[in-house]
């Protein structure tokens, strides 16, 4: 038997010290301290309240007015109220929606896009929080200046990403917060290089598309074959494509325009297996009381039966299917981008080619490859759905001509010796 046991559910350590045979008595209490070392030295270092002994004690609640303000862009800012209470966030005005909520009524109702409805509210976001979530009623010229030449030259950003941000911000500040910036009128846009495209040769895209399979080998052909965008390939619905007439009929692509481009033969047989798999799992969906899709606009209001039918499916739907939040009704999303974008990047690697090809790398080349083949530069500009032809020339300076079309006057010598 043990000279001394100790009881384990008191907070101070009661020792039972043997006395006599089978009689036991309680010693003195080893106090524990409720604090670390490190806590009791900062007790001891800080000054006591008015009468309040320094050291260990009963824990006392902290009040509303002497608890820490809790750390985040919430607790600044007009961005949002605190999670942890109901109040509004200090500077909010009663009755008046969230800054970012106003941010994207705003874009909707001019009718934009969501990636830029996304992009606008993490610009804004961003700024807030550059300028330590001050509310951004509060600031004007000096604050947008200042972030901006944080982005160009601290952030190394480039052209294109520091226009995105002030294209945003003067939204924020002319759209809805009402205000007219003093320079609004002669800001000057930061001046983009010309970037020449990556194409691949018709060889490497060849040893590419060997290297891929399923799913993601139908949507790079149709990059390839079609000159479509990733988003516009994913988003295609079974009554976009027309076999009959070797077409795809793109529905608010980018720039909310519609055009048609051509469906090459050589995927047809393989999209007509595939669309066939893709109606098995929409009947196996409407069996189990869902195969609903989410539709454009108002139309699941006007069209009551059309989230369900055939032709509104995804041509390349999720392997998943989710829950709405808002309607509590489960859908059936279209593919990631990330899976296409993960399997072509590695069937580049795989290949060997020691260019640094994307999925969009696919669409230069189609109008790099249809211009080398003798198309029209028109007819090039109605496929890919560019609105400006000076946008679809810049493939005129990478076609396979050896530079700009000239023979180099270095191929004249012959070369005895490497």
């Amino acid at each position: 038997m043990p000279a001394a046991q100790t009881h384990r559910g008191a907070r101070n350590r009661l020792s039972l010290v043997p006395v006599a045979p089978h009689r036991w008595r309680v010693s003195d209490p080893e106090p524990t301290p409720i604090l670390s070392e490190r806590a009791l030295r900062y007790l001891r270092r800080a000054p006591p309240d008015a009468g309040a002994p320094v050291g260990p004690g009963p824990r006392r609640p902290l009040s509303p007015e002497s608890r820490p303000p809790r750390a985040g862009p919430a607790s600044s800012s007009r961005l949002g109220p605190s999670r942890s209470s109901g109040a509004p966030a200090p500077g909010a005005v009663a009755g008046r929606p969230k800054l970012l909520t106003r941010v994207r009524r705003a874009i909707r109702l001019h009718h934009y896009s969501a990636r830029t409805e996304q992009a606008y509210v993490g610009w804004v976001v961003r700024f807030a929080r550059f300028h330590r979530m001050r509310d951004p009623c509060d600031m004007g010229e000096a604050e947008v200046s200042a972030f901006l030449s944080y982005l160009a030259t601290r952030g190394n950003v480039s052209a294109s990403t520091q226009n995105q941000a002030l294209g945003a911000l003067l939204f924020l500040y002319r759209e809805v917060l009402g205000r007219r910036l003093a320079w609004m009128d002669g800001v000057v846009h930061a001046k983009q290089s010309v970037r020449l495209p990556v194409v691949l040769t018709p060889g490497e895209t060849r040893l590419v598309m060997e290297r891929l399979k399923g799913a993601p080998w139908l949507v790079c052909m149709l990059l390839y074959g079609s000159g479509l965008r990733l988003m516009e390939a994913l988003e295609l619905r079974v009554k976009d494509v027309d076999v009959g007439r070797h077409e795809i009929r793109l529905r608010a692509g980018k720039g909310n325009k519609d055009r048609v481009t051509v469906l090459p033969d050589v995927v047809i047989g393989p999209l007509e297996a595939h669309l066939e798999a893709v109606r098995k799992l929409h009947k196996r969906d409407l069996e189990r009381g869902h195969g609903a899709v989410e539709l454009p606009g108002a139309l699941d209001r006007k069209l009551a039966g059309a989230p369900r039918e055939w032709a509104w499916q995804w041509v390349f739907p999720a392997t998943r299917c989710h829950r709405d939040s808002a309607s509590k009704e489960v859908h059936r999303h279209h593919l990631d981008p990330s899976r296409i974008q993960h399997a072509f990047h590695a069937a580049v690697l795989a290949s060997g080619i020691s260019k640094r090809a994307t999925c969009h790398t696919l669409r230069h080349s189609f109008a790099t490859h249809l211009l080398e083949g003798g198309a029209d530069i028109r007819t090039v500009q109605e496929l890919l759905g560019h609105r400006d032809v000076r946008t679809t020339m810049i493939y005129t300076h990478v076609l396979n001509r050896g530079g700009l079309g000239v023979r180099s006057p270095a191929d004249s010598f012959r070369m005895v010796g490497g």
